[in-house]
């Protein structure tokens, strides 16, 4: 069973809170997972002065060790959260430059030709 950690989202309109969960993923965005990890409440309180975020650090580490793979809403939560480092490998390439970046020095093959 692959296991993926990613958003599910709940409530009502206009006022949504997503759940960080384990899940299969063949299953649904709101299907029963197989465990809650955190909850990400986007909206600040009156007495609050920043969005909360609850998980449970041991847990999201054990699924990340076990294999799961996050998708990339849960892994901008992690990195903003200190869990994943910015450098880790569940990047995908679509969040890496699409041309790789030359650094090199030395000319290329086709400025060395002579007319």
């Amino acid at each position: 069973m692959a296991i993926r950690l990613r958003m599910a989202m709940h409530g009502h309109r206009h006022h949504r809170i997503f759940h960080l969960v384990a899940i299969d993923r063949r299953l649904r965005r709101d299907a029963k997972p197989a465990e809650l990890l955190g909850i990400y409440d986007p909206h600040i309180k009156e007495k609050d002065e920043a969005r909360v975020v609850r998980w449970s650090v041991d847990r999201i580490r054990y699924w990340l060790s076990v294999g799961a793979t996050p998708s990339k809403s849960a892994i901008k939560m992690l990195e903003l959260g200190g869990i994943l480092k910015p450098g880790s490998p569940f990047h995908t390439t679509a969040t890496s430059p699409r041309h790789p970046v030359i650094t090199s020095s030395q000319p290329t093959p086709a400025s060395q030709a002579t007319p």
